[in-house]
């Protein structure tokens, strides 16, 4: 019978099986407080002190109802509890608490989801059902937005054959019909994960932190038409879905902006690109060489004074004694003394008044959206101006040869292999100084890792390129497969590679020439770039260790273990590349292996198509089979598939399994099985491990 007792009253019992910590006690309090303790806790009475009792089932509620207390937002004394009243030895209290436990069944995500959506229809406050519940704002609007999935993303969902993750990702844009696209193309593959799902919804959006999206703001953007996701299960940032939006705002603002700029230095011409390169929209201009004002006396002798001091405060921080203090009031004049010393040495060039009609300048955009004026002039003709007063040389304007033109050098030598005065170098000299400029390119990009990621993915993946012609020995060869002439069985793992392949962003391959190539390379986001380097480095790998031998290449199995690759969700055993191809007595003894000897006596006269046929539906799991042998079945895949670790040792040249051509077992009946898990085939190779994960 229920009846009700003070929360004073009651006391926490040992006889209680949960004992876990984390259990969201604060949502469970801020529920009881908006609706009351729904289900009634079990006790039993306890004899000191008298007319109290032990919660022995229900613990979670009186921890709540106690933290509500402490909170005074209830009065423990008069504050009643349901609870309905057992008696018995510990055993079958115990048991009590066990079953009431044990019977309780979570919600799905796919009910949370419906059940939100339900509350919100009822009263549409979130704030208030976030606070009813004790969750975040977030989560209640996350659960909306997967409670608005296309109905068969959602269906996955709630049948299971989706995971929360998965159905986060799709949830990651509220375009159903996007989600539906996605889903329809590769909800069906078992190597599908959430991440490759939310990169798919990804393509053909623009990141809410991209400089054009910092320029324009979210308000404009917005106002103008353009339609945001929100990403509510990750901190990736929100989801432009309309970039020609952006675009055209961000032109909008920045060729008012290059307007402005025109009129107030008087310049020929501003023109603003939505980028921080300049070298492809400069193709075909003259760079202009202006002169640099040489310091003052006065500079000169402040640059030496700054040179003295600074070499005083590298002795001082030498030494061992010196206060913390001190070192880091050191440190901090010695960086102020650099910036003052670098803006003496870097002095801006400065453009005579009678160019200013004559030349232009580019308008950029940095990466944090700000607009930013190139500190280059360019000429749309070639410019030679000598300075006025006739000063020394190397002070004149120069704009002599256009960025990516052609100057054809004197007696068709290249203008690096001519000497003043125009006679060529000696070869050897040519030759020596090229690997000295080489050497200083090289030395130079060791401070630019960006850079030198950006070459070398860009070296990997221009296939328009020859050898040489990108300057360097970085590439992603084709491997050299062991078998030619043919194509191999369709399976996951090629079809997700063309998938891949597919979906990389090639729009920079259009250019003709390396360098315009390069660039609009360079201005792909983070997220293309990665996917052309895992793209490379994923179509480079080798199948063999080397090609004088079958083991298999130990650096392989690693990355294998790493990435704890599941060989039997990707590729399956079939007629076709497998079963047809090895001797009845190799299926004989792989029958005994998982199903036991009756399984493969039952095929011991069978001919080797039919127990082929057979293999290839039990190893699909088409067959009806214990449930025993399906798991057995679903999880096996040859040693010649499986990644060896160390520790197992890698098959040698003719172990593992034994993979026969066709000609070598014309009539295809091997030998016989002889009952005890043996055939006349002679098999090396270790144990199947039955507890690799079994497919889905």
């Amino acid at each position: 019978m229920i009846q009700t007792v003070k929360l004073s009253k009651l006391r926490q019992s040992d006889l209680n099986v949960r004992k876990s910590g984390d259990l969201s006690i604060e949502q469970l309090a801020a529920d009881i407080e908006a609706r009351g303790v729904l289900q009634n806790l079990l006790v039993t009475p306890l004899t000191k002190p008298r007319g109290t009792f032990a919660v022995f089932a229900g613990g979670r509620r009186l921890r709540a109802l106690q933290l509500l207390a402490e909170a005074g937002r209830i009065d423990a004394d008069t504050y009643d509890v349901p609870v309905q009243v057992l008696k018995g030895d510990d055993n079958s209290l115990s048991e009590a608490s066990l079953a009431e436990n044990f019977h309780q069944l979570k919600m799905t995500p796919a009910e949370e989801c419906r059940a939100f959506q339900h509350f919100i229809g009822q009263d549409g406050d979130i704030d208030a059902v976030a606070k009813r519940f004790g969750v975040t704002r977030r989560f209640v609007e996350g659960r909306l937005r997967l409670a608005s999935l296309a109905e068969p993303i959602f269906a996955a969902l709630a049948e299971g054959r989706i995971t929360l993750d998965m159905a986060k990702a799709y949830a990651s844009t509220e375009d159903r019909e996007r989600q539906l696209m996605i889903f329809e193309q590769y909800g069906s593959y078992g190597y599908t994960n959430a991440d490759s799902i939310r990169r798919m919804i990804a393509n053909e959006t623009m990141r809410a932190t991209a400089p054009v999206a910092l320029l324009v703001g979210a308000d404009a953007y917005v106002a103008a038409g353009g339609k945001i996701d929100r990403d509510l299960f990750t901190d990736d940032g929100d989801k432009w879905v309309n970039p020609e939006v952006a675009q055209r705002l961000a032109a909008e603002i920045m060729e008012a902006e290059a307007k402005r700029i025109g009129e107030e230095t008087g310049l020929a011409w501003i023109r603003p690109i939505a980028s921080s390169q300049t070298y492809s929209a400069a193709a075909g201009l003259y760079p202009v060489r202006l002169p640099v004002v040489p310091p003052t006396d006065e500079e000169r002798a402040r640059l030496e004074a700054i040179d003295n001091r600074l070499d005083d405060i590298m002795s001082e921080m030498e030494d061992e004694e010196l206060s913390e203090d001190a070192y880091q009031a050191l440190d901090a004049e010695s960086d102020e003394l650099a910036q003052e010393r670098d803006r003496l040495v870097n002095r801006p060039a400065v453009l005579p008044d009678e160019l200013k009609a004559r030349v232009g300048a580019f308008l950029t955009l940095s990466h944090k959206g700000e607009m930013v004026l190139d500190p280059t002039y360019y000429s749309e003709e070639p410019l030679t101006v000598a300075d006025p007063d006739g000063a020394a040389e190397g002070t004149s304007v120069t704009a002599a040869h256009p960025i990516g033109g052609v100057t054809v050098p004197p007696k068709d030598a290249p203008p690096e292999a001519v000497a003043p005065g125009g006679k060529p170098l000696s070869a050897r000299l040519a030759d020596e100084l090229a690997m000295q400029r080489r050497d200083v390119l090289a030395a130079s990009l060791l401070s630019h890792p960006a850079l030198a990621l950006d070459l070398a993915i860009f070296a990997m993946v221009d296939k328009r390129s020859g050898y040489a012609q990108l300057g360097t020995t970085v590439r992603a060869g084709a491997p050299q497969d062991p078998v030619l002439g043919g194509d191999l069985p369709a399976s996951a793992a090629r079809t997700a590679l063309a998938e891949a392949a597919d979906g990389l962003d090639s729009s920079w391959t259009g250019h003709g020439n390396e360098v315009d190539r390069f660039e609009a390379f360079r201005g792909l986001d983070d997220d293309a770039k990665a996917a052309w380097l895992a793209y490379a480095v994923a179509t480079s790998l080798e199948a063999r260790a080397s090609s004088s031998t079958q083991k298999q290449n130990p650096l392989q199995n690693r990355l294998a273990s790493i990435m704890a690759i599941d060989v039997a969700s990707w590729w399956r055993p079939t007629s076709e590349n497998f079963f047809d191809r090895v001797s009845k007595g190799a299926l004989l003894v792989l029958l005994g292996e998982v199903g036991g000897p009756a399984l493969a006596d039952r095929y011991a006269g069978a001919k080797k198509a039919e127990i082929s046929r057979s293999c290839h539906a039990l190893f699909a799991g088409e067959a009806i089979v214990e449930a025993e042998v399906k798991e057995k079945a679903l999880a096996w895949v040859p040693d010649a598939m499986r990644f060896l670790d160390s520790g197992e040792g890698a098959p040698e040249e003719a172990g593992g399994d034994e993979v026969l051509d066709p000609a070598d077992d014309p009539q295809g009946e091997g030998e016989g099985y002889d009952g005890d898990g043996a055939s006349g085939a002679d098999r090396s190779e270790e144990p199947v491990d039955e507890a690799v994960p079994v497919a889905a």
